[in-house]
Order: C-alpha cells, then structure tokens, then sequence
C-alpha cells in the first residue's frame, strides 16, 4: 500500500514526527511494506515508535484514525498508547483495547443486531467450578487449579473431549488425573450453557467464530478496522491469533510488535513462533529490527544479554547500549531471608533523598510469596510501598459510587449521554473547582497523564492531592467510556459496565502515593525505574523448581532477562542462604544463573578505573560479553550441557569447560580448585560464588605474578581480588615451584 497525500514538510525524512528517532526506528515507522513485522528489544522505544507510525501514516494520508484497531494485552497498555496518539497530534479516537474487550464489544453489536440477548459475563470461573470439583480426602481440589488448566485449554482450542490427548502430548502434569479434569471441564461448559454464562476466554473463540462463519458481521468489522496493530505479538496464543486472522481477513495491512526475548508466558498459552516466523508464514512480509537500549546503562545491558547469550531466542536481538557508563552491578549473598530483606531496606533508605524519590525504587522477586516478607521489613523501618495488584480501580469509592449509579439505570440507557453525567461527578470529586476537562489540549493531555499515574499507582484517600485524585479516577472512568464508545458507537451503560469488566481483566493497580514498587518479575514486565533490586536469586526459584524441561527453563531465563531489563541506572542482585518456607527453614543455593552475572560484574568491575563513557566503553562491553559467551552457567545436573557461539558456528561443550584457559597446567587447576573447595566452606557459600571454574582456569594458565597481573585478568575484579587475591597468589607460586 503506497502513501498518499503530501507531507507538510516536504521529504519524508523532514517530517516532525520524524525527528528525534534513530534510523531503524524511521524505518519502523515510515516503510510501506505490509505485513509488518518490528522486532523491538527491551527499550527500544516499542511504544513510541508504534504511535509515531499510526500518526505518521494518518498525516500521509495512508489511514484514518477511526478504521484502526489497536490490540493490547492490559488496559494500562492502550491507555498509554491512546495519551501518546493524543500528544502527537491524532485527536480522532483511535480503537485501542485488549482482546477480551474488544471481543465483547463486537460480540454485543452482533447480538443486538440479532435481536439476541447477551449472556452474562463469568468473571471468575471458580463461582461455577466450585460446585463440580470432586472430594479428596478432608478436603478440595482448589477451584483456581482447575480453573488454570481450562484456560490452558481454552487458549489453544482444545475442547473436553480432546483435552487428555493434548495433556499427554504437551507433557503436562496436572494435579487431577487427566480424564477427571476433562470431565469437570464438559461439565463446566454444560453449566455455563444452562445458565447463558460466557467467560473470558469464550469471548476470543465466539468472536473469531462469528467473523468465520457470518459474512455480513465480518464485513462490517474489516470495514470499520482496516488497519490492524497488535502489541507484545510473542504472547498471542493460537486462540488470539484466530481472532487476529478473522479481523485481518486475509489483507496485509497488520503491523506487528514483539520481542522473542521477551516471550515469557508460553505457560499461559501464548506461542512465540506466531512472531518468530512471522515472514515465513506471511508472503512478502517486512521485518525491521530495534536493537539500540534507551533505558539501561551498558553495565546493566551487559549482564543482561550475557544470561541470555548461552540459550538465545529465535530471532533475538542483541542490544545495544546507548546510554554513558554507569555504576557497576552488584551481587550479595544474605546468610538468610529476613536478613535479605532488611539488607534490602536498609539499601532503599541509603538510595532515597534529595531529589530521589521512593517511586524511582523497586524490589522484585521470581513469585508473590517472596514479596511478603520485604513488605513486612520495609514498612517496619518506614519506607512506604506498594504491592503491584493489591488495588482494584473499581474498588475506590469515587468510581465504586458513579458505577452503583450506572447499573441502578433503566435497561438499554445509552452509554454517550451518561458521560456528560460522569465529568459532572468528576467536576464534584474537586472542591477547589478544577475541571481538567474544560480546559484547552495541553490542559487535557496533563490531566490525562494524572489520571495514569492515579491507575497505576492506585491512588486514593485523604491527605494532600486526595482531591485531584479523585477527580483523576472519574475522569479515567470518563476516558473507558470514551473507549467503549469508540469500539461499540451504539453502546448501552449496562454493556459498558460488562465491558469494564473484561478491560479491567489482567491489570494491577498498585498503592498510593510515593512508594518503592514490590513486583514479581512478570508483573514487572513493560515498567522500568532508575534503581532495580533483584532479589530471592537461589535455585528451586530462579528457575522455578517446576521449570524441568528444556523450553521451560528457556523461559525462566528470558524472565530473568526481562526482571534484568526493568533496571535503568543502578542494578542490584542477592540471593539468602537459608529461606524459611512456612514452618520450615531450609539451604538454599544460588541460582545456576548467577555464575554468569557474577562474571559480567567481575569482568566490569576491574576495568571500571580505566573504561570511559563512549565507543572504547562499548569495545570493552564486545569484549566482556564474548568472554563471558565461553563461561560455564554454574552449576549443572550431571550430563546437561551449554552452548556456545564461536566463529564456525553453534556447537555443544560439557559443563564446566571453557574457551579460555585450556592451556592451564592440570597440576595448578587442580591445586586451585582445592584451595577453592576450602575457601567455599569457610564461607558456607557454593564453590562457583567464590571462582567460578571459567577463571580459576585463567588463572592457571595466565599464573599471575602479583596484583597487577591479576586485575588484569577477566573474571576478577576488585571485590574478588582483594577478598582472595594474596591466597590466590600463594596457590599460584606454590604450585608453580612444586
């Protein structure tokens, strides 16, 4: 599809909208070639560059705003995307929303059309499941276990009766024997039948089966959506991508956006490949390539990419720093949990002053659960924060108000006349007679950036700012409702308080105020600070003990990478020796994954003297990741494997060889490794903390002389060199004169 119209600038490249993008991301926004594919690493500008190109492509005259469909997967993600379109000059409402939303908006109409009455919305499956679980013993099978593995189901489009086979082919290992759960699941779709009851899942399968099977429903939404955008396209699942397929109708206007590197919820259905093989599966499709990082220092990146180094995605990208040096990362052992998370609070308090404000912090931890104690220590030394989900928006009384008002209307009320009556309550909700929405478009746009915050903070209450709070949670109301209007023109208030629901699904709100953010590494995902502590870093959770396959370990990985990537300026590791685990306390060891973080941080922490800002900076980072390509991950089961990548190709080594130092003398790596072996129970620590096996055989093969010579060497920092360097040295002259 050829633009059409003049640009006011002339030359595309003069383009305001244009400026201030490197390159690839000009290329993302202004190339012609359909279907589009925009692989985007971690920030690359995925966001700005998607909005620059919906923009740019509406003031070139190759769409118009009100026939695009914008797909997300949270509410909080098409509310960014429509501000943004906002402060770029698209004023038109553009269709953003996630699939479950959009699905029911359109199902609505085509029932309305029908003559048909709309079944009711099951939020939550277990209000039916609870009643159809068999007993155990004492006790239930847990209604959300059940629950879990019809979504799984669902997502892929396995019915009941193909559920056992797909259990069995997937390797799955449910709690309940397979035939039980595929019984509970036929008759958990019987009972949603007898009751007319759709859950959220259905709304995605009935959606791509009405633009299937009835002609005129499917014309009228590629009509009105003739130009598709789908966000985070590594976590479609088949389900999703049926629906995408219906709405795309076999056109190539679809442009997509992802990050194989960032795919971490195969768990949950979704299917990478979709954006992996994306060109091989769409004829003539374009792929353009955001690899250059805006958000993190060269140091974080370097750990970050060196984790993912040894085990890459399909199709990854190797980022590229773009930022000056920063501090060096850093790795802590805790002797326990609770000493771990005081560690972690006394550090916050050191971070948190002038001009640094508690929200620039966050914790962040592989599972809830973990979260639970760093609350507990944070807020016994006065350091406020907040749990990332533990606020529902509808659950604020401003909103909890105006929404009893909403549902106690006559059936068939049309959504556009109550908007009037919701800015009127949010104009009430500010005794100092604010009213954001009477002023101009700068006026607009600021307060619309407030009532953000206000979602993703979850802020609400008395005190200073409380007013404006307020206001800024009805005028968010008022903004959805703007949404549902723009998906559905023809809305009644009761479809939009059922669509509320399904928008709302997936989000997590967060607590109030100035607070250091305490979030699991998923719910961290698509959120960055400036000051990232990575905690709980010990094997069993970072993998999760359940990861036990080859692609599920893959994906823990990635959500390492993706916990790594939330870090800006200063990035912090640790890990507990002993963790209590209810009654029980118990030995932890440190992440397999660490060996190789600690080597990047040894590696940057001895040149870190001597490397400036700039392009040698960058040398030096080549060459550290290409080092660190060649290290062994840790500690690994007997017969596992790593790999590495040389100049001949992709080929397998055993655990705990190395590219460097296998000229070392047996004799000195063998006197090495045992002086290792007692400094590492000395310390109550496993061996590769101390050295891992990548530098004792540099060391043996370098035999370092004294200080200097040491320092020199990669793997060994600072830290390590004042901590072991004079029995290092010793070990090193003793078994060269033997």
């Amino acid at each position: 599809m050829s633009f059409s119209g003049a640009t006011p600038e002339g030359a595309p490249g003069d383009h305001p909208l244009l400026h201030g993008l490197d390159p690839a991301q000009r290329e993302a926004v202004t190339t012609q070639g359909q279907p589009l594919c925009i692989l985007a690493g971690a920030g690359s500008g995925k966001t700005r560059v998607l909005t620059r190109r919906i923009a740019y492509r509406a003031a070139t005259g190759a769409l118009l705003p009100s026939h695009v469909l914008a797909l997300t997967f949270t509410r909080r993600a098409a509310t960014e995307l429509n501000r943004r379109l906002v402060t770029v000059g698209v004023r038109d409402q553009v269709a953003a929303g996630t699939f479950h939303a959009t699905a029911w908006a359109q199902l609505r109409g085509l029932w309305a059309d029908r003559d048909e009455r709309a079944p009711t919305l099951l939020d939550q499956k277990v209000r039916v499941l609870h009643a159809l679980l068999p007993r155990r013993g004492s006790g239930e099978v847990a209604p959300a276990d059940v629950a879990g593995e019809i979504e799984w189901a669902k997502a892929r489009m396995v019915g009941p009766d193909a559920y056992a086979t797909a259990v069995v082919a997937a390797g799955r290992r449910p709690l309940l024997p397979a035939g039980v759960i595929a019984s509970i699941y036929a008759r958990y779709e019987d009972e949603k039948r007898r009751r007319r009851l759709v859950d959220f899942d259905d709304l995605v399968i009935l959606c791509a089966e009405a633009l299937e099977t009835d002609a005129g429903f499917a014309a009228a939404q590629r009509w009105r959506f003739r130009h598709l955008f789908v966000d985070e396209f590594q976590d479609v699942n088949p389900a999703q991508h049926r629906l995408v397929e219906g709405w795309r109708g076999g056109r190539p206007d679809l442009c997509v956006v992802g990050d194989p590197d960032q795919a971490i919820y195969a768990w949950n259905g979704a299917d990478p490949s979709y954006l992996t093989g994306f060109s091989a599966r769409l004829e003539g499709a374009t792929v353009v390539n955001l690899d250059s990082n805006y958000r993190s220092s060269p140091q974080i990146l370097a750990v970050a990419n060196a984790v993912l180094d040894t085990r890459r995605a399909p199709g990854a990208l190797d980022l590229r720093p773009t930022l000056a040096a920063g501090a060096v990362p850093d790795v802590v052992a805790f002797p326990t949990d609770a000493d771990e998370a005081a560690g972690v609070a006394r550090a916050l308090r050191r971070h948190h002053g002038a001009g640094r404000p508690w929200a620039e912090q966050a914790v962040l931890a592989r599972t809830r659960a973990q979260l639970v104690i760093f609350e507990e220590a944070l807020r016994a030394v006065g350091v406020p924060c907040r749990l990332r989900g533990a606020v529902s928006f509808l659950a604020r009384p401003e909103v909890a108000e105006v929404v009893a008002d909403l549902r106690r209307r006559p059936p068939g009320s049309p959504l556009a006349a109550a908007i009037a009556d919701v800015r009127l309550a949010a104009r009430a909700a500010d005794p100092s007679g604010a009213d954001a929405s009477a002023g101009g478009d700068a006026e607009m746009a600021d307060a619309e950036a407030v009532s953000d915050t206000v979602v993703e903070t979850g802020a609400t209450g008395a005190g200073p700012g409380a007013a404006a709070e307020r206001q800024a949670s009805l005028q968010e109301l008022v903004r959805m409702m703007g949404e549902q209007l723009a998906l559905d023109p023809r809305a009644p208030v009761a479809g939009f308080l059922t669509w509320l629901t399904a928008a709302l699904r997936g989000d997590n709100p967060d607590g109030s105020g100035d607070a250091v953010t305490l979030s699991t590494f998923h719910a961290a995902k698509g959120l960055e600070w400036p000051v990232v502590f990575l905690t709980g870093l010990e094997q069993g959770l970072v993998p999760v003990g359940r990861a036990t396959t080859p692609e599920a370990r893959a994906e823990e990985r990635r959500l390492l990478y993706v916990a790594l990537t939330r870090a800006q300026r200063e990035l912090h590791c640790s890990w507990a020796e002993r963790r209590r685990f209810g009654a029980h306390t118990m030995a932890r060891s440190a992440s397999p994954w660490l060996a190789t973080v600690e080597a990047v941080v040894d590696s940057l922490a001895g040149s870190a003297s001597t490397a400036a800002a700039g392009p040698d900076w960058r040398e030096h980072l080549d060459r550290s990741r290409a080092h660190v390509r060649g290290l062994t991950d840790g500690p690994r089961s007997r017969g596992d494997s790593a790999r590495t990548r040389g100049g001949s190709g992709t080929r397998t080594r055993a655990a705990g060889c190395v590219e460097v130092g296998e000229r070392a003398d047996p004799a000195m790596l063998a006197a090495l490794r045992s002086w290792r072996a007692g400094a590492a129970r000395a310390a109550g620590v496993p061996a590769f903390v101390v050295l891992h096996d990548a530098t004792l055989a540099v060391v043996a093969e370098a035999r370092p002389g004294d200080r200097h010579a040491l320092l020199a060497l990669p793997g060994v920092g600072p830290v390590k060199a004042e901590r072991y360097g004079e029995a290092l040295l010793a070990v090193v002259a003793n078994a060269g004169a033997a």
